[in-house]
Formats: structure tokens, C-alpha cells, sequence
């Protein structure tokens, strides 16, 4: 499931993030792409907001006919996710794993994305990619001054995508709405998620500068 609702515009421009061209492609299609092809998954869900008119004016039939367009995006990421479970409730059992992934992180290879299947596929809880924290970390003032350093052991930065199964999803939103990642849901219910090792490769495009870097990476994955 790919939440796709937002406007993420800090990235810039006139449109969504996720309609951003890279490597001549919007950016959401990049991300969909490893999704769709791969033989682990059976159905790939777009969560897109109602009034999205910009989807349409982009061919997808390439990706197969696993993609579903679901237009029931709600005002936050974690209200589109549950929206979007509660919409496929009816063709997905509740301990059937689903995997939840960033409209805006289009260089997931397959290589992390079989990782996290397999390592997380006979998990209890379920889990997610992540990597370790390379840097040294700040806290800041409100002024922004070093307060102190804060220690990077065991200190780990959370991607997508993230598997769970998709009853204990569904009952975790339901009752945390106020999250940035559905891990975070999770953990509110008291669960570990597990952690699968990934990289710097699988990044989140946020800001201008990104663009640059994913395109980058998107092209040198393809040996350009």
C-alpha cells in the first residue's frame, strides 16, 4: 500500500512531490515500480485523495494489473493507511501481511525490499528497513545551539517499507492516529517491530537537493 494523498510541497514546484519527474518518470512510479514486479506481492494499493486529477494524465498500465488506485486519502499519512485497510478489508484477511510504502522514496531496490520480506515474513510482530545512524548527533536550543551531543548507539533512522500484518495495522491506527510512521502505531500497542538493515540508497525525497540525488541513484541503478 502506497499512501499518495499529500502535496509535500516543500520539495517545490506546482505539483505533488510524488508527481515529481525523475529519470522521465514521476516519482510515485519509481517507487511503485519494485512493488509491481515483484512475484512475493500480490496486490499493490495507491491511496490517493479524492480530487487527485493529476494521476490520470500518466500511463500505468505497464506496472501490470496488480495496481489499484484506492481515492480515499485522509489529511494525514496515518489516515490515508487506515483508510485505505479498511477499504481492502474485504480481499485481504486479517493475517495477511501488508507492506506500507513511501510514495516518496523511489530507489527501493529489490534487494531490500526481499530482505525485509524474508527476514520480517515469520516475524510475530512484523517489521520495518531501516539504517543505522552514521552521524554525530545534536540537540539543539530553541536558539539553535548545541545543547548536547546525544549518543548514536542503538539509534537507528526508520524507512519504508514497513510490513505488518494487516489486522494488528488496522487496530494500531485505529488507535494512534497521531504518528509519522505505522511502526509507530505499533509500538504504541506495546510490540517490538523488527529492525531490517538497509541503506542510504532507500532515501526519502523531501527537499530540492534530494531530487538530485535520487535521480542520480535511479540512473546509476540502471546503468546509465
Amino acid at each position: 500500500m502506497v499512501p499518495a494523498a499529500g502535496t509535500g510541497m516543500r520539495v517545490g514546484g506546482d505539483l505533488p512531490k510524488q508527481y515529481h519527474l525523475l529519470a522521465g518518470r514521476p516519482m510515485i512510479r519509481h517507487a511503485i515500480e519494485a512493488l509491481c514486479a515483484s512475484p512475493r506481492i500480490q496486490r499493490v494499493f495507491v491511496v490517493l485523495a479524492e480530487r487527485d486529477e493529476i494521476w490520470e494524465r500518466f500511463d500505468w498500465t505497464e506496472l501490470g494489473v496488480k495496481l489499484s488506485v484506492l481515492r480515499c486519502g485522509g489529511a494525514t499519512r496515518a489516515d490515508s493507511v487506515l483508510n485505505g485497510l479498511e477499504a481492502v478489508s474485504a480481499v485481504v484477511k486479517a493475517d495477511d501481511w501488508v507492506l506500507v510504502h513511501d510514495a516518496a522514496r523511489p530507489c527501493l531496490s529489490t534487494a531490500q525490499l526481499d530482505a525485509l520480506i524474508e527476514q520480517v515474513g515469520e516475524d510475530e510482530v512484523g517489521g520495518i528497513l531501516a539504517a543505522p545512524v552514521a552521524d554525530t548527533l545534536k540537540l539543539s536550543t530553541p536558539g539553535r545551539r548545541i545543547e548536547r551531543t546525544v549518543s548514536r548507539e542503538h539509534l537507528w533512522q526508520a524507512q519504508t517499507p514497513q510490513m505488518f500484518r494487516h489486522g494488528l495495522l488496522r487496530e494500531a491506527l485505529s488507535r494512534s492516529r497521531i504518528v509519522t510512521d505505522e511502526a509507530g502505531a505499533v509500538e504504541a500497542l506495546g510490540r517490538h517491530p523488527l529492525l531490517v538493515a538497509s541503506d542510504a540508497s532507500n532515501l526519502k525525497v523531501t527537499y530540492p537537493a534530494d531530487l538530485v540525488l535520487a535521480e542520480k541513484i535511479l540512473l546509476e541503478g540502471k546503468g546509465a
